[in-house]
């Protein structure tokens, strides 16, 4: 999935990126020694074995059309519960985070002691609302590929209002940016290649992007142009689209007695907490890999855990590689859809990284001097 909370200042700001460098060296494991470190995150050749097509998966892999009228079936129904979810997910921390601060703040003295246990309660109210974000993110993707509900208008209206401009993101341009990403990854019109290229970088590098995320700088770089666009150009009416809907959220905090809560709860948490998650989504997703019509050598594939799929890959975004072979199966389908290209041959067990731990490690164990600038 690209990257949401970046369609602002990929598509509005019009920067201009290079394409990947294709690189040939085969992908090895990041516990090996330092000097057999991986040198490109793109898998060797001997893990992509050529078995398609079968009588159930064309060329590229994409279900031949009895299969894919099962898979792309979209269930409208369960889809407004997770819709509900998110907001309840989102209250439910919201609320338990406001009531732990007050009931600090009458019963916990000294005074040093409750400012200290609150901003600790504060700050696992922001690391909280992380994954929220990334579940507004997740569902305003699916509404993009116009996955949510089957009537049109419908899957954009709610897909708009109550999921993505709630969560900053401009629907319509961050779809034909996305479309962009799905036609071509890592071609010239990939709006996201600055946040892909250049893996494996060193580990002092990649701790200080996670850094930049935590601490509000990343966050702070995707709302400028959103401000920015409040006042002319182009995008203005969506840009005030978005401004509208954080006027209302803004105003159930007030209603409620926590116009503050919107600030430390809400903006502080998009941009902090979220950009963390998404960042180490991202790259989990295609960080290090290549153009190609092959999606085994532009995205990788995470065996999934109950805690990845609620921290950092929740409504199975993280059967990514799935997600890219057909953009037009709807996520609770995807796990049927890997299935499926595992039972091939096409996906092996060696192309499946353990978890997103090992992932990370690979991606950050690059040569420190080749990284000191990024």
């Amino acid at each position: 999935m690209l990257a949401c909370g970046r369609a602002y200042r990929s598509t509005m700001e019009r920067k201009s990126v290079a394409m990947s460098p294709t690189a040939s060296p085969a992908a090895k494991p990041a516990d090996l020694p330092v000097g057999d470190r991986p040198i490109t995150m793109v898998p060797d050749a001997a893990l992509l074995p050529e078995v398609l097509p079968t009588d159930r998966l064309g060329v590229t892999g994409m279900p031949l059309p009895a299969l894919r009228a099962e898979l792309r079936r979209i269930d409208d129904v369960r889809n407004i519960g997770t819709v509900a979810l998110v907001w309840v997910q989102s209250v439910v921390t919201i609320a338990a985070t406001l009531v732990a601060i007050g009931v600090i703040r009458n019963a916990v003295a000294p005074v040093a002691l409750a400012w200290l246990a609150m901003a600790v309660v504060l700050l696992a109210g922001v690391i909280m609302m992380g994954p929220a974000f990334a579940r507004f993110a997740i569902i305003g993707h699916e509404a993009a590929h116009k996955l949510l509900f089957t009537n049109k208008r419908l899957n954009d209206a709610v897909g708009r209002w109550l999921v993505a401009y709630p969560a900053f993101v401009p629907l319509e341009i961050y779809r034909r940016g996305h479309f962009a990403h799905h036609r071509d990854e890592f071609g010239p019109d990939e709006p996201d290649m600055n946040l892909y290229v250049g893996y494996p970088i060193s580990r002092v590098s990649f701790g200080r992007k996670l850094a930049r995320d935590a601490i509000g700088v990343s966050g702070w770089k995707n709302l400028k142009p959103l401000l920015r666009s409040t006042l002319s150009g182009a995008t203005r009416p969506i840009a005030l689209r978005i401004v509208s809907a954080q006027v209302v959220v803004f105003a159930i905090f007030w209603a409620v007695g926590h116009p503050l809560g919107y600030l430390l709860l809400w903006l502080l948490p998009w941009m902090t907490s979220w950009r963390v998650i998404n960042r180490l989504r991202a790259i989990a997703e295609h960080g290090g890999m290549e153009r190609s019509s092959d999606r085994r050598r532009t995205t990788h594939h995470v065996r999934q855990s109950l805690l990845a799929r609620f921290w950092i890959a929740p409504l199975n975004t993280g059967w990514h590689l799935a997600h890219h072979v057909d953009m037009g199966v709807p996520w609770r389908r995807l796990p049927d859809l890997h299935n499926e290209l595992v039972a091939s041959g096409w996906v092996v067990p060696a192309l499946e990284y353990p978890n997103y731990r090992a992932l990370w490690r690979a991606l950050s164990s690059g040569d420190p001097g080749a990284s000191q600038s990024r």
